[in-house]
């Protein structure tokens, strides 16, 4: 059933990101394009098909996102993610039969009064 929902959500968006693609670009929805010369405006422009398409599928969207939701919730158990890592024992660490080197092999050479690098010839 979840699946089948998240599937038809995945559709609606595909669905609803190519209507809003396919619609005229007039910035009138911020309120920055165009009138003609000096005609009046309306309050409310005609609603056009693929407006009218564009809401049917955010509603739908916003109803599978919300069932999606709900079934989440109902499938999930209370407990945080935390403490499902505290209950867990920790395991011993594991010992190997290798030896380390010693330190001294491990760090750098003494300071001397050499320089690290050769003089350059120039």
């Amino acid at each position: 059933m979840e699946n089948v929902i998240l599937i038809v959500h995945l559709l609606l968006a595909l669905a609803l990101i190519g209507v809003v693609l396919l619609q005229r670009s007039e910035g009138g929805g911020l309120g920055m394009g165009g009138g003609g010369g000096g005609g009046a405006m309306t309050g409310r422009s005609a609603a056009t098909a693929l407006g009218k398409m564009t809401w049917i599928l955010a509603v739908a969207f916003i109803g599978t996102s919300i069932t999606l939701t709900i079934l989440a919730a109902a499938n999930s158990n209370n407990a945080s993610v935390l403490d499902r890592l505290t209950d867990q024992p920790v395991p011993p660490p594991v010992e190997s039969n290798e030896q380390l080197p010693p330190a001294s092999d491990l760090l750098p050479p003494a300071a001397t009064d050499q320089p690290a690098l050769p003089p350059r010839a120039d």
